[in-house]
């Protein structure tokens, strides 16, 4: 059966050409095809309330560009969006008691100085083995700190291993997020005391330095935030507006989420 929406027909070649916007995505034609029918859904609902406007626009473009059609429905869209999907803009109170509960995420200019010895998980190690091996340099670097470079240039699946494990001077942002919260939970001259898990491998993990930063004020970043929250707010209007519209539509071929009852008033 193929793929179509409320009877229109979401072409092979259609897919085609929006399969390399989704190089990325974990399943690129599962996201590609995802993408049309959400934008045919959108399309659909756009031209049944905004016929009017669809005619200006269609007037306005044609003479403006070769794919002046698909500029039309590009505006209806995002015309329809706006008219759909209300994004309240939060107020001081809001944005301070979301600064209050995540003060953390505020805090700029913290700075460590890290080592590691890596164990990198490939598909020709047993990980009961790695993972054996891992725990046993981590008594010895534990029992005998100061060998830790030593161990690093022994064992260390990273290029680091060249210069002790050393990785230099690490800010916020910098290491995937499991391997973020080790090092910046760890005092200065500390060996985390369990192995790290991170998509990379095993880590075992040493602060050598660290500096610490300040927590931004609420009056230096009330606008910011009120623009962070005003955009998750819309977001989530957005895929709670898609779930209704998805819901209605006779979808065929392909299964989306939809949403049984309103959830955008």
């Amino acid at each position: 059966m193929g793929i179509s929406v409320n009877d229109v027909e979401i072409t092979d070649d259609a897919v085609e050409r929006e399969l390399p916007h989704h190089a990325g995505a974990p399943v690129p034609l599962k996201a590609a095809v995802e993408a049309l029918v959400v934008r045919e859904v959108l399309l659909q609902a756009a031209r049944n309330k905004l016929a009017a406007e669809q005619d200006a626009l269609r007037a306005r473009e044609a003479s403006q560009a070769e794919d002046a059609e698909a500029l039309v429905e590009d505006a209806l869209i995002e015309r329809l969006i706006e008219l759909e999907v209300t994004s309240p803009v939060p107020t001081d109170e809001e944005c301070e008691t979301y600064y209050r509960k995540n003060i953390g995420q505020f805090r700029t200019g913290d700075l460590v100085e890290a080592s590691h010895i890596l164990f990198q998980v490939t598909p020709n190690v047993p990980l009961d083995a790695l993972r054996a091996k891992a725990q046993e340099v981590l008594q010895q670097a534990l029992a005998q700190p100061e060998q830790f470079a030593e161990l690093a240039r022994t064992y260390s699946n990273c290029t680091s291993a060249e210069v002790g494990g050393s990785l230099g001077q690490l800010t916020k942002g910098q290491t995937v997020p499991e391997f973020e919260r080790a090092i910046f939970s760890l005092e200065a001259g500390q060996i985390a005391p369990r192995l790290v898990e991170s998509r990379f491998g095993l880590h075992i993990v040493r602060v050598e330095r660290r500096a610490e930063g300040r927590t931004l004020p609420f009056e230096m970043i009330r606008e910011k935030l009120a623009e962070y929250l005003t955009e998750q707010v819309r977001v989530r209007a957005l895929r709670q507006y898609l779930k209704i519209l998805v819901g209605q539509a006779n979808i065929q071929g392909v299964e989306l989420e939809g949403a049984q009852t309103p959830l955008v008033q």
